[in-house]
């Protein structure tokens, strides 16, 4: 009697041990060990309720209509766009504010550029002092000085006439010897003046007359060609100056603020933005699972933030390389060191309240 009780109590010992085994296990199997981290309890209670819904049969005999589930990120309809200036230099204004709805080429902010403000309206003074230069020099001489000039010539040809006729009457007279030869000597030398005088009236009034000279002209149009290409160099400086939208959008951030320098050879832009008129989210692929994703397949799109909601969506694009993960659980078990496949998915318009960066699980459709 003694033993019988004793191998009836080591079978209630036995089994008592054997449902505290299966239940640990099942534990585990939930739960996980206990030092895992409450992310780590929903990833594995998700990752269990999908395998059990993907292999649980429908109503019509169909397996459930989710194939994947894989962790990603909100984002606005298109990418996060850092703006900065075309030149270094220290900001002066910021015209918006975060949150601020812009239009493509409007002023988002501006640099101190007074030096160049200044030194335009040189620039400018200096080509058009050039162009009225070369324009002058184009025109030729003036009407009253081409004028002048046929006068001098008429009067000078007069004198050539007048001393000419002298010069016969006196070359008759001393044939006649009728009057000395020193005469006649001195009515000669006043004709060869006059001739002189009328020839250089003739040279005169052709310089008048004449255009300028090419080389005149090619000088004149470098200055003033070099003096205009100052002015665009300037108002193209002058240009950079002003940050421009490179996109309809909405400000997400400024970084920068006055008084602060940018420089290009810096990481930190003055501000950015997004076009945040939809959503769309990016999903990590893992790369076992790559082979059941494909453009247009339909997306369901949850997160912790929105307990009980799901927003809808389409896949538009598959990247064509791997990359490492970037999307973090926050589990310690889950594997960094994965390849991962960038899946990008258009959401529908109630996803619009999604913040931007915003954790969610991606849910492919078969």
């Amino acid at each position: 009697m003694r033993i019988h009780v004793r191998v009836r109590s080591r079978s209630v010992i036995a089994g008592g041990f054997a449902a505290a085994i299966t239940l640990s296990m099942v534990g585990y199997m939930i739960y996980g060990p206990v030092t895992r981290t409450t992310a780590s309890v929903k990833a594995t209670k998700l990752a269990i309720a999908s395998s059990i819904a993907s292999t649980a049969p429908r109503a019509d005999g169909q397996a459930d209509g989710i194939v994947l589930a894989s962790p990603g990120r909100i984002e606005g309809k298109s990418d996060t766009i850092e703006v900065g200036a075309a030149t270094d230099g220290v900001i002066e204004s910021i015209h918006v504010k975060e949150g601020s709805q812009v239009t493509r080429g409007q002023v988002l902010a501006e640099l101190d550029c007074r030096e160049l403000r200044s030194a335009l309206p040189v620039s400018k003074s200096e080509a058009e002092s050039l162009r009225q230069v070369r324009a002058r020099l184009l025109l030729g001489s003036r009407a009253e000085e081409r004028q002048a000039a046929a006068q001098r010539t008429a009067g000078a040809k007069a004198v050539l006439a007048h001393a000419t006729a002298q010069l016969e009457r006196q070359r008759q007279l001393a044939e006649a010897q009728a009057v000395s030869r020193s005469s006649f000597d001195d009515a000669k030398r006043d004709a060869g003046v006059a001739e002189s005088e009328y020839q250089l009236a003739l040279r005169n009034e052709a310089l008048m007359n004449a255009g300028p000279l090419a080389e005149e002209v090619g000088k004149a149009t470098a200055d003033l060609e070099g003096a205009e290409k100052r002015i665009a160099l300037a108002e193209e400086k002058l240009a950079k100056c002003a940050i421009l939208a490179p996109m309809d959008g909405t400000v997400l951030r400024i970084i920068l603020h006055p008084s602060e320098s940018f420089a290009l050879v810096s990481p930190r832009p003055i501000l950015t933005m997004a076009d945040l008129s939809g959503r769309r989210v990016r999903a990590e692929v893992d790369e076992r699972d790559v082979g059941k994703i494909r453009i247009g397949q339909l997306v369901a799109v949850s997160s912790d933030a929105y307990t009980g909601r799901s927003f809808s969506g389409t896949v538009t694009r598959i990247a064509s390389t791997m990359g490492r993960k970037t999307v973090l659980t926050g589990d310690p078990a889950d594997k960094t060191d994965r390849d991962v496949l960038e899946v990008t998915a258009d959401l529908e318009g109630a996803a619009t309240a999604l913040p931007l960066g915003l954790r969610a699980t991606v849910h492919f459709h078969r």
